[in-house]
């Protein structure tokens, strides 16, 4: 889809999605959302002055760049030197008065972009704080090669949900690069299908209203950050020893795990983790 909007070749490529709501409506309100995205994309492209550069939009609405991170500069005296520092404008032209395309603005620039694309959580800073009505959310992902450019998209679209999950109401920016571990991996999981998945292996556990209930879900939780030690749960919860090991038979009950098994108390880990935030108490 991206290969052939001029990035073909080898050579390391970033690709970015994102998406802007209105402030504080926890990204609800998307009113008018490609067009500030797609503005901001260009504008984040302009600061970086990659190489090479593309903003466009992808067939379903969704704002995109790909930058080639290490493209050389041209060589000096050719028409691609002449032209450094070339911009699109809205009307679809760089500076130099030539059509960038459908649908896609490009850029080159007077520098070599390697690293470039390093300074590109700085840049979303600014740019968020330049328009703080507008919650910018951004995924990124990574390609050594045209070649991999679907499998990049695939990446920031991930990454752009866990954005959108991790900071509802705000400007964020993350990278696929960075959901290293098991609470941020899950993060870019619509909130519907963890939500399911949640209910699915707590159980009735998962109605947390229920005194007792809440009860055996704290100790699961604080048994599972102790490693399984019934001492140390018993000591951070101010318990028997007896009484942790009841509770979890209770869970291990209502749940249907075994909380010897590993893999069981991977699930349940991810179950915690995937439960829907609750409001907080005013």
């Amino acid at each position: 889809m991206l290969r052939g909007r001029g990035l073909e070749g080898e050579g390391l490529h970033r690709v970015i999605v994102a998406e802007a709501a209105a402030a504080g409506s926890g990204g609800a309100d998307r009113t008018g959302v490609a067009v500030p995205a797609e503005g901001a994309l260009a504008e984040a492209v302009a600061h970086l002055d990659p190489a090479h550069a593309v903003v466009g939009r992808l067939p379903d609405g969704t704002a995109f760049a790909v930058l080639r991170e290490d493209a050389p500069d041209p060589a000096p005296g050719t028409a691609a030197a002449r032209g450094r520092g070339a911009r699109s404008g809205r009307d679809g032209k760089d500076s130099t008065g030539n059509m960038a395309g459908p649908g896609r603005r490009t850029a080159t620039a007077g520098r070599p972009a390697a690293g470039a694309a390093s300074d590109l959580p700085a840049v979303w800073a600014l740019l968020s704080a330049a328009g703080p009505a507008v919650a910018l959310h951004g995924g990124t992902g990574r390609a050594d090669s045209a070649e991999g450019l679907n499998g990049a998209l695939a990446q920031a679209r991930y990454a752009l949900a866990s954005a959108r999950t991790t900071s509802p109401d705000a400007s964020a920016l993350i990278d696929a690069a960075s959901l290293t571990g098991l609470g941020t991996l899950l993060t870019g999981i619509p909130a519907e299908v963890r939500t399911a998945f949640s209910r699915t292996v707590l159980g009735p556990l998962f109605e947390a209203g229920n005194p007792s209930f809440a009860a055996l879900l704290e100790t699961l939780e604080i048994f599972l950050a102790c490693d399984g030690s019934w001492s140390r749960t018993a000591e951070a919860l101010h318990l028997h020893v007896n009484t942790v090991h009841y509770r979890v038979q209770r869970v291990e009950h209502f749940t249907g795990r075994d909380l010897s098994s590993l893999y069981d108390r991977l699930d349940l880990r991810a179950a915690l983790l995937c439960r829907p935030r609750r409001p907080a108490r005013p």
